[in-house]
């Protein structure tokens, strides 16, 4: 019998939730990457125990958390590191501007695939550089969208000033994992322009079905030693608000580069984001297991509900992440998806504008919730899509 009860639900107003607090009380929100679940028991017992010390200084960064995402590393993908080759920070939106300062020069460019996760999109602006965007390529089948890198449009897309290329692995907000022979290929078209590789891979942990994660530094010492990856245990053990992440950087020079970017701006990670992160990596593979199990169940009943119920909506099928990424361009709308559901159904999706090109007329969707929250929202969707159709039908 599972221990952890996902059905739960948790009342989250009135706690200081961005989710729950950013909209008015009618609004179910179903937008932000932040679970609706209970964290880890060991996790929170963790932070109890840190708390009765009572005493919160400045904190050294452990050295048993390291030597533990080392071994991790080890044991998942047989990936080597060091525990010299990582750097702690607070968040990894933060890594990300600190990247985007670390190489280039005002003016050089950093380049993205779309839709992407809205930092990615913002971060190159915020240091002074230009942001470049590869859309990737679209296929629809029925009701089912997926994705692909489009590698001629990405070779094209690089250029004497492309200094950075910030990847999203496993992709936010399409949810796909990039199987080897694509990221070896990715890679060489990065090494061969001389373009530095930022792999934010913190779904990583957030597979579903049968996906298997493979890390793009992982794949060969060459690769390695031009990639910084980007991971940390918040969206995977839902502890974002620990502010705890992780820059895994083989190569000293750029790990220098990085430190010298983030020097004096970037903060240290607090104590409770170090004990939280060290306990839900030491004890959080049965919750773990668990949670992959219903987040799983969750991504094939709600794409179940979508391509059966809800036409003419389309959708994708994650492999990865607990992020729904919904085709909405053929409803008769003239204000975005997004607004539509907000004013219309009282749900409260991302808008799929925010995530660049190829994001206008599509909306997001977290599924990272009890199975009751996620069918309340969807009922919601269903009763005025029927209200659009009945609307049109006796126009």
């Amino acid at each position: 019998m599972n221990r952890f009860n996902f059905d739960q639900i948790i009342p989250r107003r009135g706690t200081g939730s961005i989710k729950w607090e950013q909209y008015p009380a009618d609004v179910l929100p179903m937008w932000v990457a932040d679970m609706d679940f209970a964290s880890p028991p060991a996790v929170v017992a963790a932070l109890h125990e840190r708390a009765a010390h009572a005493v919160f200084g400045y904190p050294a960064h452990p050295e048993r958390l390291a030597e533990v995402i080392c071994e991790r590393m080890a044991h998942l993908y047989r990936w080597h590191i060091q525990p010299e080759h990582i750097l702690f920070m607070p968040g990894l939106v933060s890594a990300i501007n600190v990247l985007c300062r670390a190489f280039g020069e005002p003016g050089d460019s950093v380049l993205t695939l779309t839709p992407a996760y809205p930092p990615f999109l913002s971060a190159p602006r915020n240091q002074q550089r230009q942001i470049d965007t590869c859309e990737l390529s679209l296929s629809v089948s029925g009701s089912i969208l997926s994705y692909a890198i489009d590698f001629d449009a990405l070779r094209a897309a690089m250029h004497e000033r492309t200094r950075l290329l910030l990847l999203s692995h496993p992709h936010n907000p399409v949810g796909l994992e990039y199987d080897p022979p694509t990221l070896r290929r990715l890679a060489e078209i990065c090494l061969d322009h001389n373009v530095i590789i930022c792999s934010d891979e913190i779904h990583c942990d957030l597979l579903l079905g049968e996906t298997r994660h493979i890390p793009l530094a992982s794949l060969d010492q060459a690769i390695a030693d031009r990639t910084i990856t980007l991971m940390a245990p918040s969206k995977t053990f839902n502890l974002p608000g620990l502010g705890c992440s992780m820059a895994i950087i083989p190569n000293p020079e750029l790990r220098r580069q990085v430190s010298r970017a983030a020097a004096g701006i970037v903060p240290h990670v607090n104590v409770f984001g170090f004990a939280g992160a060290l306990a839900a990596y030491e004890h959080g593979t049965e919750w773990l297991a668990a949670l992959l199990q219903y987040l799983t169940a969750n991504r094939d009943h709600y794409v179940a509900r979508i391509t059966t119920e809800l036409s003419p909506l389309r959708c994708t099928i994650p492999q990865a992440t607990y992020l729904g990424w919904i085709d909405c361009r053929e409803l008769p709308l003239s204000i975005s998806p997004y607004r539509f559901f907000l004013n219309e159904a009282r749900v409260a999706f991302s808008d799929g504008a925010a995530f660049g090109p190829g994001g206008e007329g599509f909306a997001r969707i977290n599924f990272g919730c009890p199975r009751a929250q996620l069918d309340e929202a969807l009922d919601r969707v269903a009763a005025v899509l029927q209200r659009l159709t009945d609307t049109h039908a006796n126009t």
